[in-house]
């Protein structure tokens, strides 16, 4: 087979300099600057700053609040990233199998993906206002005193759907591809020997499915880590406290609300190597129980 060429090799880096200056303006710049920073104590006035080594990492690692935000960090990244995919797959199966009417119902799951961060946190607060939000009431109906921005259970849960709602429609666009992407041939010969629709599912559909849910399993996580910060925002109405907060937000704090730019950019190093780690860790582990077909 003839390979792909180029005669001239300005051709090429002409094309890739763009996405490259993008890359490295947007990524490569801030991650230096903070990785330098992190070893400095900055002035808050921005009168100079003084070389510390890793005293901002040792206070870190060592400060409990700090431990007790990665912790409800990860809990959090868990439960959106599972949730998410779990009734996305749901929906997409349903929708797999709707004959009449099928775009409208599948127009009105992807509504929900245009709406933005902060306003799906904003939405968030109506539904799970005190006195007039249906959630809170769903909740009291329980015997859940449900009050948003005061108990930290209250508030990490509304969080979580919140987060939960706003990405299931990504999620469910993806996996109702990888379904309508199985040949039908496939699908008869699993009716013929399996007569179980559960069985079915566990044991064709979804292994035809694993290259699919893994690229959303790393989809779903990075959201949970970063893109819920508009999210959070708009639910702790800027006033944090004692409520529950990710690693990233608490960045944010550290830096732009407390002028602890040192601190803030050895906490931002330090999630950025958890995601490497985790990157690294789903494709050399993960990835290896995928079969691409």
């Amino acid at each position: 087979m003839k390979r792909a060429g180029f005669d001239n090799i300005w051709l090429p880096v002409a094309l890739l300099l763009p996405q490259l200056m993008i890359i490295a303006i947007f990524f490569y710049w801030p991650a230096a600057w903070a990785l330098q920073s992190s070893f400095f104590l900055q002035d808050p006035f921005g009168f100079g700053s003084t070389f510390v080594g890793a005293d901002n990492y040792t206070s870190l690692l060592g400060n409990n609040q700090y431990k007790r935000i990665a912790w409800f960090t990860i809990v959090f990244s868990v439960l959106v990233t599972f949730f998410s995919l779990a009734i996305a797959l749901l929906l997409a199966v349903k929708a797999d199998k709707v004959i009449r009417g099928a775009k409208t119902y599948r127009t009105l799951l992807m509504w929900v993906y245009a709406i933005a961060p902060p306003v799906a946190g904003f939405l968030g607060i109506l539904f799970f206002d005190q006195s007039t939000g249906p959630m809170t009431k769903f909740f009291q109906s329980f015997g859940w005193d449900f009050k948003l921005g005061v108990d930290y259970n209250a508030t990490a849960t509304a969080m979580v759907i919140a987060a939960v709602w706003k990405q299931i429609p990504v999620n469910f666009i993806f996996f109702l591809s990888g379904l309508q992407s199985i040949p039908r041939s496939v699908r008869e010969a699993a009716m013929i020997d399996n007569r179980s629709a559960t069985g079915r599912f566990w044991q064709v559909t979804f292994p035809l499915l694993a290259p699919t849910a893994f690229f959303l399993l790393i989809i779903n996580i990075t959201y949970a880590l970063f893109d819920t910060f508009g999210i959070i925002d708009a639910l702790m109405k800027g006033e944090p406290g004692n409520n529950p907060m990710t690693l990233v937000y608490k960045v944010y704090l550290d830096g732009f609300r407390g002028n602890d730019l040192g601190g803030s950019s050895a906490q931002s190093v330090v999630l950025m190597v958890l995601v490497l780690v985790l990157t690294v860790f789903q494709f050399r582990l993960v990835e290896r129980r995928i079969h691409y077909t």
